[in-house]
């Protein structure tokens, strides 16, 4: 059986590639039963998350992730995301591999990110903000800049001097990169805004949000969690990863829904429809766009596949 770690992980998984593969699998024939979502108490701080994420390409490749998210994590120097993809034969049942976790995760939630700004952010997009400083950041701006000529790349957190450690690894990796202190001020000019955090409160207000830009929330993938704030619903056109998940789990979904102000029907397209063109995605330079995501067991299928296939050669 293959066994890939962290770095072996990272590097089997280069972003067009990735990407593509993501691309692929959302118009293919994967099975994906709704994934297992259970809340874990850790005593004297925030419960824990335990998720369990099924996914198979019938006669082909099977596959589970395993992933815990322990925010309180944070205060032990720590990721707040551990996790491990065993990938097995969907012909004979076969163990292939176990995939680091945290890295797979990190780079295929990057990744359909990019691969819905393909369709959403304008083509000319060329200012980055990513909101959060934990692992998702420096993948997030990578993703990102293979699909769109991002030439600026902003980070804001609630800690500076996190801030400031991403966006000097950033320029250490050759990325024209910054730490601001002013979120909104750094908003108001960004062309494609990233959340990446466990926020129970909004981040980002609608009204900061400038003709053409683009929302991208990947956090805060709980009901009681959220990044966006009403007005953000209200001007932008809304698009999601898959809706069933979206409405089930994402916060900025699921309380605009519940308040009113959002309508299932107002949600324009899922992944899938963006990628086979059922629908067109943005419709003009002006308009404000919305993707949330939650993530997809299906994405985790296609970068394990894609990693066990870079590494052995195999088809």
């Amino acid at each position: 059986m293959l066994v890939l770690d962290e770095e072996q992980t990272r590097a089997a998984l280069p972003w067009p590639e990735l990407i593509e593969a993501i691309a692929r699998m959302f118009q293919s024939e994967c099975v994906m039963p709704v994934r297992h979502h259970h809340e874990m108490e850790v005593p004297d701080e925030e419960s824990a998350t335990l998720l369990l994420m099924p996914a198979w390409v019938p006669g082909r490749y099977a596959g589970v992730k395993t992933v815990s998210v322990f925010p309180g994590n944070v205060r032990r120097g720590l990721p707040a995301i551990f996790g491990t993809y065993l990938l097995s034969s969907g012909a004979t049942g076969e163990m292939l591999a176990a995939i680091d976790g945290g890295e797979l995760t990190a780079r295929r939630t990057a990744a359909a990110s990019a691969l819905a700004a393909r369709y959403l952010a304008r083509p000319d997009a060329e200012e980055l903000l990513v909101c959060g400083t934990g692992r998702l950041s420096l993948n997030l701006m990578f993703a990102h800049g293979t699909t769109r000529p991002i030439k600026r790349y902003r980070v804001w957190g609630r800690n500076g001097q996190a801030a400031e450690k991403i966006a000097a690894e950033a320029r250490a990796l050759g990325l024209n990169a910054e730490a601001v202190a002013d979120a909104e001020a750094a908003a108001r000019t960004a062309d494609i805004i990233s959340c990446a955090t466990l926020s129970s409160a909004p981040l980002i207000s609608g009204e900061w949000l400038k003709p053409g830009a683009h929302l991208d929330l990947v956090g805060a993938f709980k009901p009681s969690m959220r990044e966006s704030d009403d007005e953000a619903i209200r001007r932008a056109s809304i698009y999601v990863d898959t809706r069933a998940g979206a409405i089930a789990e994402a916060g900025d979904i699921v309380q605009p829904l519940k308040s009113g102000v959002l309508k299932e029907g107002d949600i324009r397209a899922d992944l899938a429809e963006l990628v086979s063109g059922a629908h067109g995605g943005r419709s003009h330079d002006a308009e404000i766009t919305l993707f949330k995501s939650v993530g997809a067991a299906l994405e985790d299928l296609a970068g394990a596949i894609l990693a066990y296939e870079t590494v052995t050669g195999q088809k």
